[in-house]
């Protein structure tokens, strides 16, 4: 007896005759499926990508996408006109103040040089009389001893007169304490008629226009031991 193995895909056909029983097997051909890829869409061709065909090709290059250049909205020329004119009004503007900034510099310059020039012009129109009064003493020399010497305190006097005038003060220094900063000592004497560390004698007097020292006056120091 033979049993009959079913294949996969076949059809059993089975009949009785004669007491027997007939079994047939219808095979069916196999079939096969083909496995298909799917299709892909089209490419976009404002993505940058380039197609290649499947077949092995290569495809045509696909040009970039043109830029897309935005124009400026347009500007009414109503609008424009007005624009240049108050750029034209500030570019005149500034010409005139940088014209009126240099006369200023060179004004300010020539003032400076004029005041160095004449600044001691006052001071020289005050010494004036001194210089006549000077001249004729010396015209007057063979005068009396009494009278030269009243000429000679009178200039004095009209020199101290004009000093004042310009505010120069006479330094005070004789049987002062000694001050560094408007004496100036020559040497140090021992003396008993005056106290120790002051001005025992003025060689030369010293000057000064209000805070500002013109010149120091040169003295002798006394060293006194027993004051």
């Amino acid at each position: 007896m033979k049993i009959p193995i079913k294949r996969p895909g076949s059809k059993i056909d089975m009949s009785k005759s004669n007491g027997q029983a007939d079994i047939r097997i219808e095979e069916k051909p196999e079939q096969t499926t083909e496995t298909r890829e799917p299709e892909l869409p089209p490419a976009d061709p404002n993505d940058g990508f380039t197609e290649v065909a499947s077949s092995g090709q290569e495809a045509a290059p696909v040009d970039p996408p043109a830029q897309v250049v935005v124009e400026p909205a347009a500007i009414d020329s109503e609008e424009l006109q007005k624009l240049r004119k108050e750029r034209d009004t500030l570019f005149d503007r500034l010409a005139r103040l940088q014209a009126e900034f240099d006369n200023y510099r060179k004004r300010v310059a020539k003032d400076n040089a004029e005041f160095r020039d004449y600044a001691v012009a006052e001071a020289a129109k005050s010494l004036l009389p001194v210089m006549d009064n000077f001249s004729l003493a010396l015209k007057n020399a063979g005068a009396k001893s009494q009278d030269f010497r009243k000429g000679e305190e009178l200039i004095h006097k009209q020199l101290q007169d004009v000093l004042q005038k310009m505010n120069v003060q006479l330094i005070t220094a004789k049987g002062q304490p000694f001050d560094p900063r408007v004496h100036e000592a020559i040497e140090m004497a021992e003396s008993n008629d005056a106290e120790d560390n002051h001005v025992l004698e003025e060689l030369q007097p010293g000057y000064r226009i209000k805070e500002r020292l013109l010149r120091p006056a040169m003295v002798r120091v006394a060293k006194n031991t027993k004051k």
